[in-house]
């Protein structure tokens, strides 16, 4: 029986029986049910695109490693239409976006059986990306438990209640200026506190115009209000402008700001005011980390990576990949500043995101070679193959184990450490371009045709 991670357990049998018996107060029994509950209660949610801790880290345990369309699945879930946005997972609900024609939805199901709990019509105007890659359905959810965050490509945020209950809901390009991306702004807005962080990294990709758009938004996510916005300004050209990546919070308990990836460079902001704090730049070429020609088409997909005290720094195509020491010494601009730079490499993951496990780096690259380096020297630990097949999903770490998935529907499993070992490969034969999200012990995958819940 599944467990909700949080939430009043009422309706469970199981809890009301407890709930319900009248135990004297020296009883020894009574004590050990008043903890009992609780600890069963202590399970992971996943509330957003990379997790809890914004890391791409479950701390849940007993995870499947093994599975097929009709081994340890606990449900199937079909979707209306395809989507690459990961689902967000509170307790006994999962909430998953879709297209469906034109349309672009909001659907919540339940974690117990699959059961479709509500749907919503968010917005319309779907449009795919090329190669069937992706569509507006691709900036993932997130949710407090209390409220649900979504938004599409297309640039419309919205904020619902747990049941459905439009709360407000806007379109980004007429608030701060009109998107112009060349495959719809799939950046997924983090969720702290009582806000809401947007990047809009974008700007007309036309030879010779050097007007830019790059702007970082703090909003209210009760009422939708702008509580900051700041111009990201850059010396990004042509494709160089777009940005597709996500902004992220570092937070290692004595610095808390944001972290923008995007148009040749990586900044961090304040979350009071907005106000940069910090940029490393010299990611596009000619530079002494990228000695590659300057490319016109160096758009950043994978966002950075973090781990306390070090934020690892993807770039894209065939540039490097470069690890940040976070100290004192990162402040102002900090481009071609070796005291700041740990160390750098010359692959790149295109589109996945690096997972950083007990001091090692895990890069997925678009083919399915799955690259570890050592944390603190960049020191190349592995460098192999999975499964030929285009992936575009970012790794996930759980009880061990990496978790992965190509675009063809097989997902590899590969037991984390400094040796490499493909702990398992299993095939659902759906295409899937949204990352693997676990909580309250179960592995759910969203294919285009469906969700599922994979438990032991």
């Amino acid at each position: 029986m599944k467990i909700p991670s949080q939430g009043n357990f009422d309706h469970l049998p199981y809890f009301t029986a407890y709930r319900t018996m009248r135990i004297p107060p020296a009883n020894p029994l009574a004590l050990s049910l008043t903890f009992l509950i609780p600890s069963f209660a202590l399970a992971d949610n996943w509330p957003q695109w990379r997790g809890a801790r914004g890391n791409g880290i479950s701390t849940e345990k007993s995870i499947a490693t093994a599975w097929s369309k009709t081994e340890n699945i606990a449900w199937r879930a079909p979707m209306p239409g395809q989507g690459g946005a990961t689902p967000a997972v509170w307790g006994d609900r999962l909430f998953v976006t879709s297209a469906d024609g034109d349309d672009l939805l909001l659907i919540c199901l339940s974690t117990q059986d699959g059961r479709e709990l509500w749907r919503e019509k968010v917005t319309s105007g779907n449009q795919d990306a090329r190669a069937g890659e992706g569509n507006s359905a691709s900036p993932s959810p997130s949710t407090d438990g209390k409220h649900v965050w979504t938004f599409f490509s297309t640039g419309v945020l919205a904020c619902y209640d747990l049941e459905g209950q439009l709360v407000w809901k806007f379109d980004v390009g007429q608030r701060f200026g009109k998107i112009d991306i060349q495959f719809g702004m799939t950046s997924t807005p983090v969720l702290d506190g009582d806000h809401l962080y947007v990047q809009l990294i974008h700007g007309a990709m036309k030879r010779g115009d050097t007007t830019r758009t790059g702007q970082v938004i703090k909003l209210d996510k009760l009422t939708g209000k702008t509580v900051w916005k700041h111009d990201r300004v850059t010396d990004a050209i042509f494709e160089c402008k777009h940005s597709y990546a996500s902004p992220f919070i570092y937070d290692d308990g004595s610095r808390r700001f944001l972290v923008v990836h995007g148009a040749d460079c990586t900044t961090g902001h304040s979350l009071e005011t907005g106000a940069e704090l910090w940029r490393f730049g010299g990611l596009n070429g000619p530079t002494s980390l990228n000695p590659d020609r300057h490319d016109p088409t160096f758009r950043f997909v994978a966002s950075p990576g973090i781990s306390d005290g070090t934020i690892v720094i993807p770039t894209a195509k065939r540039g490097p990949t470069v690890a940040i020491t976070v100290d004192e010494r990162l402040a102002g601009d900090v481009t071609g500043n070796a005291s700041v730079t740990a160390w750098s490499i010359p692959q790149t993951p295109d589109v996945s995101i690096p997972l950083v496990v007990d001091g090692l780096v895990y890069l997925l690259h678009k083919d399915g070679k799955l690259q570890c380096v050592d944390l603190k020297t960049g020191k190349e630990v592995y460098f192999e193959r999975t499964h030929s097949v285009q992936h575009r999903v970012s790794p996930r770490y759980a009880d061990g184990n990496t978790y992965f998935c190509a675009k063809d529907g097989v997902c590899t499993v590969v037991k984390a450490g400094r040796e490499f070992q493909i702990v398992a490969s299993n095939e659902l034969g759906e295409a899937i371009t949204a990352s693997p999200v676990v909580a309250d012990q179960t592995l759910y995958i969203r294919t285009y045709d469906a969700v599922y819940a994979i438990d032991k």
